[in-house]
């Protein structure tokens, strides 16, 4: 089996654009989950690092760009760190809340403040654990560690500025506790209540029966990582529309877009995260989620994916300037996006290659997303 490095050594000889692809080596996992782009897991994002490459090329500080599908906000994020201003819409409320947490501007100080006051507090004991639970979490947390996860949520209204930070840091540490094997966080298919023989640590593990571990760990992290991101955000507007990116009315003039649309079929992105629904008591629009596995990948729901991301696209462009730059970062395998652009009264400029890089060593066969650059 080929390794990562002679994977991504060949391609770059077939041609893919080396300023937008990286191997392990040229770009680890620690500068791409870089201050709060790592809050919080989140299947299905691109690096910042692309969109750092799209601000510099295509943007000049001071302007105003739009993602479409926010999803957890790396655009805004960068937009941010790069000086400008931005506009993120997403149909899923955590993808809100966890763009809106990343993007605010805070006192890092009070918030560090208040992120250790919550997790003390918890420590000694505090935090009302009694009331109603939706019977999803019975089924996939053990008794301590539900009741541990309660307790700290029944602290967080007592710290209103910080409020959003710790429900992130909420759900986070949900993810970890959940009922399942070590190697299959992102969809798991049942609990796991029994040992079980670990992929990923190649012994036999015990599914957590608890959430304080996490919880501690996840906080302390938490305020690290705000703390560097203030560093370097600068005053810009960040705005985040909980919102049907079809259908929104975009108040204001844009100067282009950034975004990386669902792929027809792959990812659930409300059920990614469905602890934390649960937990928060977040609403659902699951029939305004594009491309959703559950419509599968017949020729109509295709062409269902087709309209849609065209309407998104042509929604924008009634805001954006006459030549604005959209950037699209997409798996284009199935020869959809000629068309979408087309409909969507955009000019494909240029198509440029990317080599997906994975944090595995080994892989079994290459993987390539295209990167189209258009003009309004």
């Amino acid at each position: 089996m080929a390794t990562q490095e002679t994977i991504h050594e060949e391609a770059l000889a077939a041609g893919v654009d080396p300023e937008l692809s990286w191997s392990e080596a040229d770009l680890p996992e620690r500068e791409r989950t870089k201050h709060v782009h790592r809050l919080h897991p989140y299947l299905g994002k691109y690096v910042p690092q692309l969109v750092e490459t799209f601000l510099r090329r295509h943007f000049e500080p001071g302007q105003r760009v739009l993602d479409p599908f926010a999803g957890s906000g790396t655009t805004l994020v960068e937009c941010s760190t790069f000086g400008c201003h931005s506009v993120g819409v997403d149909v899923s409320a955590f993808n809100v809340l966890l763009a809106r947490t990343k993007v605010r501007p805070r006192d890092a100080d009070a918030t560090a403040a208040d992120l250790l006051s919550a997790l003390r507090r918890f420590e000694a004991g505090e935090g009302d654990a009694d009331g109603p639970l939706d019977p999803y979490l019975e089924e996939w947390f053990a008794p301590r560690a539900l009741a541990e996860l309660v307790r700290f949520r029944g602290l967080v209204p007592d710290y209103p500025a910080s409020a959003d930070l710790l429900q992130v840091v909420l759900c986070r540490a949900a993810r970890s506790a959940r009922l399942t094997t070590h190697f299959d966080l992102d969809f798991p298919r049942r609990p796991q209540r029994d040992p079980y023989t670990c992929r990923k640590h190649r012994r036999t593990c015990q599914p957590t029966d608890q959430a304080a571990k996490f919880l501690r760990r996840y906080t302390v992290d938490t305020a690290r990582r705000v703390a560097a991101y203030q560093h370097v955000r600068r005053p810009v507007e960040a705005v985040v529309h909980h919102g049907d990116a079809r259908t929104l009315d975009h108040a204001a003039d844009l100067d282009g877009i950034v975004t990386s649309p669902p792929y027809p079929g792959r990812i659930d992105y409300h059920g990614q995260h469905r602890y934390a629904f649960a937990l928060l008591g977040l609403p659902t629009r699951l029939d305004e989620e594009i491309g959703a596995p559950a419509r599968g990948l017949s020729r109509g729901a295709v062409a269902d994916y087709v309209d849609d991301i065209a309407a998104v696209l042509a929604n924008a462009r009634r805001r954006l300037r006459r030549g604005a730059p959209v950037v699209i970062v997409i798996d284009d395998s199935r020869g959809l996006y000629d068309e979408v652009l087309a409909r969507a009264g955009l000019e494909l400029e240029h198509r440029l290659l990317r080599h997906v890089n994975r944090r595995t060593g080994l892989r079994s066969g290459q993987f390539y997303e295209q990167i189209l650059i258009a003009r309004a």
